[in-house]
């Protein structure tokens, strides 16, 4: 870290030397948007569906990009060409700007940073221990950079030797802080609908087909979730990941299922030859 270069507005400095001054909106009041993805062999992945959802952000954050979609990809291949880095994330951050008075919008700032990131296939196979919380995101469909309840918990979590929380709301269940969730009961995969934040992955899932399987978005409670054949998450990151138990209880035996690890495998596919 430090010798990546980084874009901010237009320009491509060294990381350990890009900077925003302090009155920016992000810093004064953690106002501002985020998106997130990985480049594969120097691709980045699903790259207009991610930069369908930033525009969407920006747009019902009031936050002005500056660039259209050609610019930005530009400004993308760019920071990739510098830095070479074959299997990266990319995060493209928009921030409220630098405001007079703290609380007014100003020109937002455009930062894209670019971090070397492999995705770990082991991972499938430890999959993931769930710690349910009650919580509702505001402005749950944009992507803001507001993680306070997700940050604030990491205690917690160690404490309770969990990985990650799963939000629900009066137990309804939502998503989890940085994936979505999926639920397996016979041959129907249900993932929430209400709420929550549309992730990409999500949506390359839900259009997934593998006969016999019908994959659908439908609410459920959590303890549908608890009596669930299967559960996995889903993210840019983590791809499919199995969940293998809920606030300490495991799902179905314990061990990633037969529907999860055929639709990590489609999706891999799908990735690798986007």
């Amino acid at each position: 870290m430090g010798n990546n270069y980084t874009y901010i507005n237009g320009q491509l400095i060294l990381e350990n030397e890009a900077k925003l001054l302090v009155t920016d909106l992000a810093v004064q009041r953690g106002y501002g948007i985020f998106d997130f993805l990985k480049t594969v062999n120097g691709k980045p992945i699903f790259i207009e569906d991610y930069f369908n959802r930033f525009y969407n952000s920006a747009s019902e954050m009031n936050l002005e990009i500056g660039l259209d979609r050609t610019e930005l990809y530009k400004a993308i291949s760019l920071l990739l060409e510098k830095n070479n880095i074959l299997n990266s994330s990319l995060k493209i951050i928009l921030t409220g700007g630098y405001s007079e008075d703290g609380y007014q919008i100003a020109k937002p700032n455009l930062i894209i940073v670019q971090g070397s990131f492999e995705y770990d296939k082991s991972s499938f196979n430890k999959g993931l221990n769930l710690l349910s919380h009650n919580y509702q995101r505001q402005l749950p469909t944009v992507k803001t950079i507001d993680y306070l309840q997700a940050i604030r918990l990491q205690p917690l979590l160690k404490l309770k030797r969990a990985d990650d929380l799963l939000y629900h709301n009066n137990g309804e269940v939502r998503e989890c802080p940085r994936a979505n969730i999926f639920m397996v009961k016979g041959n129907e995969v249900f993932t929430p609908n209400t709420a929550i934040l549309r992730g990409i992955t999500r949506g390359k899932i839900l259009n997934i087909n593998i006969e016999g399987i019908s994959i659908k978005e439908q609410d459920f409670v959590l303890d549908n979730l608890a009596n669930a054949d299967e559960a996995f998450i889903s993210s840019s990151t983590k791809n499919i990941l199995p969940v293998l138990s809920l606030d300490g209880k495991p799902i179905g035996d314990g061990n990633p299922g037969k529907i999860t690890t055929a639709l990590s495998e489609k999706l891999l596919e799908m990735i690798n030859n986007y």
